[in-house]
């Protein structure tokens, strides 16, 4: 059994998987070889309402621990599973905030649950893992926030995911921000503005003075801002304004990912997060940003999102056949043989 984890901003998701995909018996995964199906969890994973908090060193460790740890007991005693091939943990905020996780989670899962082979990834990498498994390209991973990463097995190459205060361009919350801006120039009477997102701010938060106020004390602002996202695409078909903030959202996606995307014949590009299911508002320009800064990409769907990324991780570790690149930030492995060891066999 091999156990997946996915923390964001909305808590906790852990999922218990055999790690033996059915019908999958063959050699080790190399580099350009199709996709595998994912690993099945058992049952509906588990969740947490409740975001890791962050302190002086970054992620808590304690406070990641203290929701996972009754999680996994559970989802063990349910699934008769005595112990864990491999854990893989896929945390937003890891590859910058993620010292204390890379320090304290690997003794105290083996301690406590006797986990011998531990991944901890960025929730970019696991978001990759899910789309395109251990395939070279690139993946656009639009939410709340928004990053794009690529790899071409040897290295990893990220652009953005700075969050909302810094960039995060083409997100869920920077939409949102750029339509309340739209509203609040309506307002003001500055050019720019936009009557009807002007309405739709108003039915959502009362009175646009008090956006101030509303959002400015709260932890949860990215989430607030990204809640309005959806009402800029509402109105994209007949309101201009909308149309340049989800054009110019769709430039900012294309341009990041054609900084990972790799170079040189066929890359696949893969989308996921919920962005994308605002449907053509956003889909549309992004095609025509796409097609005009990678035009050797191929796009192809989704296989899964971020927690069956997670599931593949740690089946594959659990296998000893990880194909996806080494990274001491993006993707870091405890194991009970050096990682090298694991890595270096299925890297054609």
């Amino acid at each position: 059994m091999v156990l997946a984890v996915d923390s964001g901003g909305s808590g906790l998701r852990v999922a218990l998987a055999a790690h033996a995909v059915p019908g999958d018996d063959g050699p080790p995964v190399r580099r350009g070889t199709p996709a595998r199906p994912h690993p099945a969890p058992l049952g509906a994973p588990l969740t947490s309402k409740e975001p890791v908090r962050t302190g002086p060193r970054g992620i808590s460790a304690e406070h990641l621990l203290d929701q996972l740890l009754p999680m996994a007991r559970r989802l063990m005693a349910e699934a008769g599973a005595e112990r864990l091939g491999a854990v893989a943990v896929g945390a937003a905020g890891l590859a910058t905030l993620g010292d204390e996780l890379r320090d304290e989670l690997p003794p105290v899962l083996e301690r406590e649950l006797g986990v011998r082979r531990l991944a901890l990834a960025a929730d970019a990498v696991t978001a990759y893992t899910g789309a395109l498994g251990t395939r070279t390209g690139a993946v656009i991973a639009a939410g709340t926030g928004m990053i794009a990463i690529g790899t071409d097995l040897t290295s990893w190459r990220r652009a953005d995911g700075w969050g909302h205060l810094l960039g995060d361009c083409g997100g869920g919350a920077w939409i949102g921000r750029a339509g309340l801006e739209a509203a609040l120039r309506a307002f003001d009477g500055r050019p720019g503005g936009s009557a009807a997102l002007l309405a739709r701010a108003e039915e959502m938060f009362g009175p646009v003075p008090g956006l101030p106020g509303l959002l400015y004390p709260r932890t949860d602002r990215a989430a607030v801002l990204a809640s309005f996202a959806p009402e800029v695409a509402g109105q994209a078909g007949n309101d201009p304004a909308a149309s340049r903030i989800l054009r110019t959202a769709a430039r900012h996606m294309a341009e990041s990912a054609a900084a990972v995307c790799p170079d040189g014949g066929e890359s696949r590009l893969a989308l996921t997060g919920g962005v994308f299911d605002m449907g053509a508002a956003v889909l549309g320009p992004l095609t025509e940003e796409l097609a005009e800064r990678l035009p050797h990409a191929r796009c192809v769907p989704a296989l899964g999102g971020p927690l069956d990324g997670a599931l593949r991780i740690a089946a594959d570790l659990a296998d000893g056949r990880l194909a996806l690149p080494p990274d001491e930030r993006m993707l870091y492995v405890a194991a009970e043989k050096p990682y090298g060891e694991i890595h270096g066999p299925n890297s054609a």
